[in-house]
């Protein structure tokens, strides 16, 4: 019986993310479920975790990007025995100093402002402009605006309010719980982020760090294989 597995996407992004990821994968092995985060009711790191939940009644793989990488490790912390597999791309366990997460949802909140008071060509012109991103291919960024105009600017802005990394809580301490088969990966050209995938598969047991090499922070677009070699590796 194939695999399930749950892929959530990152801010401002829809469940077809992954379709390049999902195109790399055998389908007699795995049954993929990619998931729309603003699905969740109530949209709240618990809400999300109950739509993981719900997808399948199998035990499953769990794949997160990003935002949905964070929102990844909380359900993995939530229900550890129904996760088989965990891989977790461009992510962070979230912001540990308190003044500097109150910052960050103040920006968010300010942001979450904005996009509501916008049109959603003007929020993904903004959002193109952020150094994260600045060194993505010009597909890449082609490919992101397609997938953007997807979205619903009020449910961006409640993303950015309850799921962003100053709306949550770090999990830095928790993450020695975790002992499903973990896969971390990284772009190279993504040096923040680096920092993160080290210092996860220093606290995650028995983990593993993929550095993709030539990689910005969107590697299942720019690397598909990468994220599909991760699943299949562990």
């Amino acid at each position: 019986m194939p695999t399930p597995i749950v892929f959530l996407h990152g801010f401002a992004g829809t469940a077809s993310h992954w379709s390049g990821v999902i195109e790399c994968l055998p389908p007699e092995r795995f049954e993929p479920i990619a998931l729309d985060i603003a699905a969740a009711e109530p949209l709240t790191p618990d809400g999300v975790a109950e739509l993981v939940a719900a997808s399948t009644a199998e035990t499953f793989a769990l794949v997160g990007y990003s935002m949905g990488g964070r929102l990844a490790l909380h359900a993995a912390l939530a229900m550890p025995e129904r996760i088989s597999r965990l891989v977790l791309v461009s992510t962070s366990a979230g912001i540990s100093d308190p003044h500097e997460r109150a910052a960050r949802q103040a920006a968010d909140d300010a942001l979450a402002e904005s996009i509501e008071q916008s049109s959603i060509d003007s929020f993904i012109e903004r959002w193109a402009a952020t150094p994260l991103f600045a060194r993505d291919p010009e597909w890449v960024t082609e490919a992101v605006a397609a997938d953007e105009r997807r979205c619903d600017t009020a449910a961006l802005a409640a993303c950015l309010r309850t799921l962003g990394q100053g709306a949550m809580e770090p999990m830095w301490g928790r993450l020695g719980e975790l002992t499903m088969p973990t896969a971390i990966l990284a772009g190279e050209r993504d040096g923040v982020y680096v920092a993160a995938a080290e210092r996860l598969a220093g606290a995650i047991r028995g983990s593993r760090l993929v550095l993709v090499r030539g990689a910005g922070h969107r590697i299942a677009l720019e690397a598909p294989v990468a994220v599909a070699g991760a699943l299949g590796g562990l």
